[in-house]
């Protein structure tokens, strides 16, 4: 806290903090707090704390989930795999409850769902596929492109074909997952969109306007390209 005051001594007008600590349920707000208490303006981006009365800006994770279920019911896909990072973070709490809501009215009973929390990377995301695989699950949403790229590494390791063998949804739309073999299946957030407001709430801030001292949500966009395909029919005989 003593650097956010000396920020605040040398005059800084006011901050932006993206998926800080104020996305983590369990951590101590504080700091935040007495941020508020100095007068600094701020705005938080990817994490909602009703605690924190400042602007939140936040990615619409529901509908984010709501987009991949859509996409994969579509594909006619019934057991769903979420790959995400710690179930203390607010956007995993949406991301789940998302799906949960999602399934629930586009497959009433016969959907079934596979969580597995481990971390936001490639690690994290070849562990959550293993696990979400030996479950069963046909399809798997990741809770970032990085988790994506591991769980195709995971599937592949198993001898399986993305996607004819196994669906992956990144989360993010990251500048190079066009590229990637196949190329990856993600939803985008708007950066351009959210960055606009968070500078928009900030600038409001700075200049004494009334401010909406709750949570906006931008919905992201669902981008379709070569990792999610019809689930495989089996051939087995009953």
């Amino acid at each position: 806290m003593s650097s956010c005051l000396t920020r605040r001594s040398r005059q800084v007008s006011g901050t932006i903090i993206i998926s800080g600590s104020h996305a983590d349920t369990t951590a101590d707000m504080s700091a935040y707090h007495e941020l508020v208490d100095i007068g600094l303006p701020l705005v938080l981006v990817n994490g909602y704390s009703p605690a924190i009365a400042v602007p939140h800006i936040s990615d619409d994770d529901m509908s984010a989930m709501d987009q991949a279920v859509a996409h994969l019911v579509g594909f006619s896909h019934e057991h769903l795999g979420l790959a995400v990072g710690p179930r203390r973070y607010v956007p995993v709490q949406r991301k789940e409850q998302g799906l949960r809501t999602a399934m629930d009215r586009r497959l009433d009973r016969r959907g079934r769902i596979s969580i597995s929390n481990t971390v936001f990377s490639v690690d994290g995301g070849a562990r959550a596929a293993v696990d979400l695989l030996s479950q069963g699950a046909s399809a798997i949403i990741c809770g970032s492109d990085l988790m994506a790229l591991g769980a195709i590494r995971a599937a592949r390791a198993q001898g399986l074909t993305v996607p004819r063998d196994v669906s992956v949804i990144g989360c993010d739309d990251s500048a190079l997952m066009r590229y990637t073999d196949p190329p990856l299946t993600s939803l985008r957030q708007d950066v351009e969109l959210i960055s606009t407001m968070a500078v928009q709430s900030l600038m409001g801030l700075i200049h004494g306007d009334a401010a909406f001292l709750g949570e906006r949500l931008v919905r992201p966009e669902l981008v379709i390209r070569g990792t999610t395909a019809p689930a495989r029919v089996s051939t087995a005989n009953p």
